[in-house]
């Protein structure tokens, strides 16, 4: 007589710092359903923990930053679970995504890692267009089959040989940016960890580059995405990623200027 397989298990893995905003609402669209949460902070002095000590006692911490996918690697060495579900702070999962990663645990596919479609609230609606929408981030993956790569910033997933990627149902609804101030402080810090990777890489640049670079960014995200039908806010977005381009790359010139003598 056949026995019933064992249902396969769930962590859900998170890196945060100074979440406290965000950790609640987060932690409790997880709640009650993945098996175990587990928390990597780099450092807050909020109340991150205190939040995070109300849904899971899996809290940590290394606060020796060696950037994004080290912090991811070092994060999910300390999964125990079948499998793992990456999560942001400031990410919601909607109860159509919630059901289909119930679904496909219960199905346990071999080699298959899953994609998710993630929409971003940002200055006052949701993001439709401009190349924010779909935006599949792969999210859910054996632990074992997969791990992040060692970037700075931009970190990817890198799937094991012969893992086959496929879609879940829903939304993964990420409220990105509190405030304009939040978007530059954000952006800032994104695009100097950019420059210091491309720095460590022995890459260059130019101030004309980089304003085609900003230009190819607009036109992109405005014109061929079409984030025009994204209102007020699509423009907005798309000269902000435009200026957050065109720092990045002079942030990379600007270190490769002579320096002043003593």
């Amino acid at each position: 007589m056949n026995t019933p397989s064992k249902k396969p298990t769930i962590s859900a893995v998170l890196i945060v710092k100074n979440e406290s905003k965000n950790l609640d609402m987060c932690l409790s669209s997880l709640n009650r359903w993945v098996d175990e949460i587990i928390i990597l902070d780099s450092g807050s002095t909020d109340d991150t923990q205190k939040i995070a000590k109300k849904y899971t006692q899996e809290f940590h911490q290394k606060t020796d930053w060696q950037g994004f996918g080290r912090q991811r690697q070092a994060a999910q060495k300390l999964v125990k679970t079948d499998y793992l579900l990456w999560i942001d702070a400031d990410e919601v999962v909607t109860e159509t995504l919630k059901n289909s990663i119930l679904t496909v645990l219960k199905q346990n596919k071999a080699k298959t890692a899953y994609s998710i479609n993630r929409k971003s609230w940002v200055f006052g609606r949701f993001i439709e267009h401009s190349g924010w929408y779909p935006d599949k981030v792969t999210r859910l993956y054996r632990a074992g089959e997969a791990n992040y790569s060692d970037d700075l910033v931009h970190e990817k997933v890198l799937l094991s040989e012969g893992i086959n990627l496929q879609p879940l149902d829903g939304d993964l609804i990420h409220y990105t940016y509190d405030n304009l101030q939040h978007y530059l402080v954000k952006s800032a810090s994104y695009a100097k960890l950019s420059a210091d990777q491309k720095e460590l890489r022995g890459k260059t640049t130019s101030l004309s580059k980089a304003s085609l670079h900003a230009f190819a960014c607009f036109v992109k995200m405005y014109l061929v995405k079409r984030g025009f039908l994204d209102g007020k806010q699509g423009f907005l977005l798309a000269v902000l990623s435009a200026h957050s381009t065109f720092v990045k790359y002079a942030d990379l010139w600007i270190r490769s200027q002579p320096k002043p003598r003593n």
